[in-house]
């Protein structure tokens, strides 16, 4: 059984940036997916971002293109994602996950089979 745990996130005024990690208990297949997702409070989780561990894909939802980049370091099983230009609408626990058959379009949270326990991030105006 895979875990992940994530780290890295917290509180940053509206403008500022973040790294978030997600380090894998053991070696991830270069053929399995493993995105970021969101919750805020009152809303679905929500796809941030979706990377191919082996690379050739990689998503990101319109609501962060261009201020995230999801990338990893397969020696460290360790997933990140770098946040700049941070808005309030970013607040929100942050989680990744793993999923072994590989990466797609419109993937969604009942596509992933491993989960961390969240990190909180909070984005004040």
């Amino acid at each position: 059984q895979v875990q992940l745990v994530e780290s890295g996130g917290g509180s940053v005024q509206a403008g500022g940036s973040l790294r978030l990690s997600c380090v894998a208990s053991e070696y991830i297949n270069a053929g399995a997916c493993m995105g970021w997702f969101r919750q805020a409070p009152g809303k679905e989780r929500e796809g941030v971002a979706h990377v191919r561990i082996g690379g050739g894909f990689t998503y990101y939802d319109d609501s962060v293109k261009g201020r995230f980049t999801v990338s990893r370091d397969s020696a460290k099983n360790t997933l990140y994602l770098e946040m700049n230009s941070l808005k309030t609408e970013d607040t929100a626990m942050y989680y990744c996950a793993l999923r072994t058959d590989g990466c797609r379009l419109a993937l969604q949270p009942g596509d992933y089979k491993y989960w961390g326990q969240g990190t909180q991030v909070t984005v004040s105006s």
